[in-house]
């Protein structure tokens, strides 16, 4: 019989810790802010009244909060503790998500997307500081694995559900939105809070003042700075992918939208896959600098080979080697992120490169297009997407390489 060591690596029992397993389970909504709605965006047209311009304010209603509650949630679940924040969240986001079914104004329905916005800040960022609490090591790093694995299960399962409930009536989708107060329930009753030993940390240091660190001391860090910066780097890239996958199976492939459809479910399957293996790539290292490096290579690497793809086979080798970096790359880089401070800042600067990554995936999309657009009238539109998008595979896995060894270089986090 196959066990879970064998597929996933020593440190797979984490998948029975009923803490953990709670926490996948509010993590998974996460991905439904974005993933559920963009499928339906062209059919909700019609039934909230707004222009094809507009409908796109229904993502960027819900990320934008995140730039600055991401940090505040942080701050939040340090002070009064993960569990209470992540129910919150749970609650504010399902709620918020179900009552969209309820109205065809659009301004309402924004001020809905608004606040799913800040509940979602207060779920998926303080899931990955609870299991930086509850894990060290390989341990942790294998599960940060999982937990990115369930994000890229739920963008792989929850579009195709929205995409028939749709069909039946507008509303039913966003119903699935309410999936969230169960899952608060479940919190409510399983989860055990991980940070007491970061409210013991945080009563020791009270006694010297002096000594007492600091999230601002923790910035002024030359390693945090740097993992702060690579963070945010490999979102920019995916993101692009993202944008351009239609365009470039579609108009430069001359495939059709479904198989740019196949390309993305691709690329989601392989950041799932290489994900669980985080844990397993870590212990194989004395020094999880150099699988970073080769990741970040195969990241930069493969989404240049979807680029200047010439057919669909070409392209999904590329996406797939893509996200397989991917995938380990954010869950080593959190892992890293979640071991960088003392307990009781964890959530804190989590929650702060968190933030910095919404950040960068908000950013990505309006400097790429820009770029595309100054370069067209030169090289036309093609060739311009093709120098924007390799373009950023250099910037990402180059910038990505010397950010970690300048962080490598740097002087340990006091």
């Amino acid at each position: 019989m196959v066990s879970l060591s064998s597929l996933f690596g020593d440190d797979a029992d984490v998948l029975h810790s009923r803490n953990f397993q709670v926490l996948i389970l509010a993590n998974a909504m996460g991905p439904t802010g974005l993933a559920l709605v963009s499928p339906l965006l062209h059919t909700l047209i019609g039934p909230f009244e707004t222009t094809p311009a507009n409908i796109g304010l229904l993502m960027s209603a819900f990320t934008a909060p995140g730039i600055v509650m991401i940090p505040l949630a942080g701050l939040l679940s340090d002070r009064y503790g993960r569990k209470p924040t992540i129910i919150a969240g749970l609650l504010i986001m399902g709620g918020a998500g179900g009552a969209i079914a309820l109205t065809t104004e659009f301004h309402v329905v924004l001020g809905l997307r608004l606040l799913q916005g800040i509940g979602s800040a207060a779920v998926v960022p303080i899931v990955i500081s609870s299991i930086g609490d509850l894990y060290e090591g390989t341990q942790e790093a294998t599960a940060q694995g999982f937990r990115f694995t369930s994000s890229g299960l739920a963008q792989l399962s929850i579009p195709p559900a929205a995409g028939v409930l749709v069909g039946v009536a507008w509303q039913f989708p966003f119903l699935l939105y309410l999936f969230a107060i169960p899952a608060a329930v479940g919190t409510y009753l399983w989860f055990e809070e991980p940070t007491p030993r970061a409210a013991a940390a945080t009563a020791a240091e009270s006694t010297v003042d002096s000594d007492r660190p600091s999230l601002r001391g923790l910035l002024g860090s030359r390693r945090v700075q740097a993992m702060l910066l690579v963070r945010g780097l490999p979102g920019v890239l995916w993101v692009g992918f993202l944008t351009y996958n239609s365009i470039i199976v579609v108009e430069f492939i001359g495939g059709t939208p479904s198989e740019a459809g196949v390309l993305a479910a691709v690329a989601s399957l392989s950041f799932a896959v290489a994900a669980t293996q985080a844990g397993r790539v870590t212990a194989l290292f004395d020094s999880r600098f150099y699988p970073l490096v080769a990741a970040n290579v195969a990241l930069g690497g493969g989404y240049a080979v979807v680029v200047l793809a010439g057919s669909l086979p070409v392209a999904l080798a590329g996406i797939a080697v893509s996200g397989s970096g991917f995938g380990l790359i954010l869950s080593i880089y959190r892992s890293i992120i979640t071991g960088l401070p003392p307990a009781a800042l964890r959530g804190g600067l989590v929650s702060l490169s968190e933030a910095f990554g919404r950040l960068t995936i908000t950013a990505a999309p309006i400097v790429m297009g820009a770029l595309v657009a100054a370069l067209t009238p030169d090289l036309g539109f093609q060739g311009a997407v093709q120098a924007v998008g390799l373009a950023t595979a250099v910037v990402v896995g180059g910038g990505s390489v010397l950010g970690l060894g300048i962080a490598r270089a740097a002087p340990p986090v006091e």
